[in-house]
């Protein structure tokens, strides 16, 4: 198994390199066909270019959807789901056929007519597809799903094993064994699969468990707690003959703040102006529908607990919250109205979040804020929450593009300190990207689909388990049995 995961990058970079020629190639060949002879339907521009005018051209729509398919994860084919896949790279051409179009139009000197740009995106989108299928395919086809051992500690990982069994073309649960049965009984049963889950281990055991399948080239998926999201953002400290691991703890360091509030200054600016109009589309239905305010405003925290008051389009009745308690929406919620379910699907309501932004009460990226009473809460059973009030709340971010509808709190807070500790301004842009991608996913509706689906393949695979444990107990017996009378007959 191992000796065949030595060529999947090299795989996986052919499948790419396919993916990339393709629509490159469909477009090149509009583009010669069509654009080029007619000079962007301009007779005095007839035969604009030549021979290295075509590669140019090519090469760098070919960069341009390199660039977009790293951003959305469109190239991690065995990886990502095929309709994930299938989804960032339709997104992808999207964007990339809208950039070009208006690339073509500055060379031709007058808007051109999209028609053809629209038509090889509809020749593009289907081979994206079949591409896609046949791909997965392949990858499944040489990498079949692992034979995985789960290690744990507590019921979480009944939650972990649900949402695995989605991806049963990847990974196959076999076996689940508790750290209860101790380190030798455990490590007996790892050699018996290609890789390990740990999940919710004691940080001694697990580290004494990590050491043995390092030992034995195995596999391992970990569940980090807090401090190990701390660590995996320490700066390697190379001084001394003795390694060191640099923890900082402190958020971003004051040239990101500053870098950070400059775009944040400049991109909120922008978006006010092109949401100008669906914004004030927004606010005249609202207003229509109930007559009541358009604009519902909350307290909420932000970087060192400084309370602001949001901005964001009304999507509730007038006075949802009557008794004054915080209360959290649910996917259901009679509070909301049809006007609200509307903005909500797309997140219209979050715009007005914008002139958060302007202001400096928020960042286009960070932690989403939460209410003051939500906090107190969560710092009852989680206190490392406050760690999130180390930056600035934001409009978009790690845990919302990332989690699900059902995510847990204290899994949403991982993936916050994650965005913390691991900040680059790179970082930043391909968030804002993929937040384009998540505004057309029905979030709510994802994660209570998922979870129906994850519950039912829990259920199939919890049984498996059982069965295959079950024989693996006899199996032992049976073995203990034949050693005993080996040694009788022997004595």
């Amino acid at each position: 198994m191992e000796k065949k995961y030595r060529y999947r990058n090299f795989i996986m970079f052919i499948m790419g390199v396919i993916a990339v020629a393709l629509v490159t190639g469909l477009f090149s060949w509009v583009w010669i066909k069509y654009f080029e002879p007619m000079g962007f339907s301009d007779p005095k521009n007839s035969q604009m270019f030549y021979r290295n005018g075509y590669i140019l051209m090519a090469l760098l729509y070919a960069a341009m959807v390199i660039g977009t398919y790293l951003i959305y994860d469109g190239f991690k084919y065995g990886f990502m789901t095929t309709t994930s896949i299938v989804y960032s790279q339709s997104i992808a051409i999207v964007i990339v056929n809208f950039i070009t179009y208006f690339q073509m139009s500055l060379i031709a000197r007058h808007m051109l007519r999209p028609i053809m740009l629209i038509i090889v995106t509809g020749m593009q989108i289907p081979t994206i597809i079949i591409w896609s299928i046949l791909a997965s395919a392949i990858y499944y086809t040489i990498y079949p799903p692992r034979r995985m051992i789960i290690v744990y500690g507590s019921s979480i990982a009944e939650t972990l094993m649900s949402k695995i069994g989605t991806r049963k073309e990847k990974y196959k649960i076999c076996a689940s064994i508790k750290t209860d049965a101790g380190f030798e009984r455990i490590c007996e049963k790892l050699l018996d699969y290609d890789s390990v889950v740990l999940c919710d281990v004691d940080p001694a055991l697990r580290n004494k468990i990590l050491k043995f399948c390092f030992d034995n080239s195995l596999r391992a998926y970990i569940t980090p707690d807090i401090a190990d999201i701390i660590i995996r953002g320490a700066d390697n400290i190379t001084l001394f003959d003795t390694p060191l691991l640099l923890c900082r703890s402190r958020g971003f360091t004051n040239e990101q703040r500053f870098v950070k509030r400059v775009c944040d200054i400049i991109i909120s600016f922008i978006m006010i102006i092109i949401f100008s109009i669906p914004m004030i589309i927004t606010a005249i239905c609202i207003k229509v529908y109930d007559g009541g305010h358009v604009f519902y405003k909350q307290r909420r925290s932000t970087v060192g607990g400084k309370v602001f008051e949001i901005y964001k389009f009304r999507s509730m009745i007038e006075d949802a919250e009557k008794n004054g308690k915080a209360r959290l929406a649910s996917v259901n919620d009679d509070r909301i109205t049809p006007i609200g379910r509307i903005i909500r699907r797309y997140r219209i309501d979050e715009l007005p979040q914008l002139f958060n932004i302007l202001k400096g009460d928020m960042s286009v990226v960070g932690p989403r804020p939460e209410r003051p009473e939500i906090i107190d809460e969560y710092l009852e059973q989680m206190p490392e929450f406050k760690y999130r009030l180390k930056v600035k709340a934001g409009l978009t971010g790690y845990a919302q593009i990332v989690g699900k509808y059902n995510t847990t709190a204290k899994d949403k807070l991982k993936m916050d300190l994650m965005y913390i500790e691991n900040y680059s301004f790179l970082l930043d842009i391909k968030l804002i990207m993929m937040t384009v991608k998540i505004m057309l996913i029905k979030e709510s509706t994802e994660g209570v689909k998922e979870e129906k689906k994850a519950e039912n393949e829990a259920k199939k695979a919890e049984k498996k388990v059982e069965k295959e444990t079950k024989k693996a107990e006899k199996d032992l017996k049976k073995e203990e049995k034949k050693a005993k009378k080996k040694i009788e007959k022997k004595a």
